[in-house]
């Protein structure tokens, strides 16, 4: 009898998760995302629940604990979207958890169904008109070398529709000339989504005076710029670009401009200039078209609004700035 009894409870799956398990967890959740980005954010979104679950009374690691950290994250005031996150990296570290047996299958089932906070509303975000976007681009000065720098982040955030990873990643190798045009090829996105981006050729220009005044002959395209206007390292932080967005949109008078923004504003324009929906797909690497719909001011029927004329290349919306 005691044999079962001792069998028994080595197989008993646990309630309660200690630090050790969770560190183990998290490990295990860290590992199985590629991107830095969503590593980052299921890191912070983790560590808030552990610091949250330890400083509790010993809690079993269920439905009802998590519905808890939920009230307590609203009690935080913290926007639903960001509940929503936090919500989501717990749902994988019960995941985790239920693989490596360290938790019931069953109690990883019911913090599944934990349900996340309602959005009332979306942020749109900010769309630019062609006037703002070659005003913002144009902006920075370009006699000086971290102006210059300056226009080509902007420039091709604007042309080319990249997202801040994205840029800040993009390579000399990457710029090559196809079909009489310069293009990005074999971008790598999100998710790990191979594609080219067609590339205009004033933001061609603007980047060929940012590398001939930093001397850039191999590597990353764009690089530091100390105060006294000398290049340094080998690549910038997606935090310079938000900085050079916030910046020079400030200097517009346009506020809550993001960096993503321009990449909408890049949908937009590309749109209105007559690129079709799947042109746009394409150059934005969007997966799904109906994601690619949500970066357009008003939502567009994918089979009215293609114009009757040929389709206008989505790489010219602004060939004439």
């Amino acid at each position: 009898m005691k044999r079962r009894t001792k069998a028994r409870r080595s197989n008993r799956q646990k309630t309660k998760l200690g630090l050790p398990d969770l560190e183990h967890v998290k490990s295990a959740v860290l590992v199985s995302l590629r991107s830095p980005e969503s590593q980052r954010s299921y890191r912070h979104s983790i560590d808030d629940f552990v610091c949250w679950y330890c400083s509790e009374p010993r809690l079993s690691f269920n439905k009802t604990v998590v519905t808890r950290y939920r009230i307590h994250l609203e009690d935080r005031l913290l926007a639903p979207g960001t509940i929503n996150v936090r919500l989501a990296a717990v749902r994988r570290l019960a995941y985790e958890a239920a693989d490596t047996g360290l938790l019931s299958p069953d109690l990883a089932a019911g913090i599944r169904r934990v349900k996340g906070a309602k959005k009332l509303g979306m942020r749109l975000g900010n769309w630019l008109t062609v006037e703002e976007a070659r005003a913002l681009w144009q902006l920075p000065n370009m006699y000086s070398v971290k102006g210059k720098r300056d226009r080509a982040i902007l420039a091709v955030l604007l042309g080319c529709g990249l997202r801040r990873r994205e840029l800040i990643d993009l390579n000399l190798d990457h710029m090559q000339r196809r079909e009489d045009h310069w293009a990005i090829v074999d971008l790598v996105g999100k998710g790990g989504h191979i594609r080219t981006v067609p590339m205009p050729g004033w933001v061609k220009q603007t980047i060929d005076q940012w590398l001939d005044v930093a001397q850039i002959t191999h590597g990353r395209v764009f690089r530091c710029v100390c105060r006294r206007g000398v290049v340094w390292g080998t690549k910038i932080t997606e935090k310079v670009v938000w900085h050079i967005v916030k910046e020079y949109a400030g200097k517009l008078g346009i506020s809550k401009l993001a960096p993503h923004d321009l990449r909408r504003s890049c949908a937009r324009l590309c749109h209105e200039s007559g690129g079709e929906l799947e042109q746009i797909q394409f150059l934005l690497g969007h997966v799904s078209v109906q994601t690619t719909e949500k970066y357009y001011p008003q939502k567009v029927d994918m089979y009215s609004w293609c114009p009757k004329s040929p389709a206008v290349n989505a790489r010219t919306w602004l060939d004439s700035a």
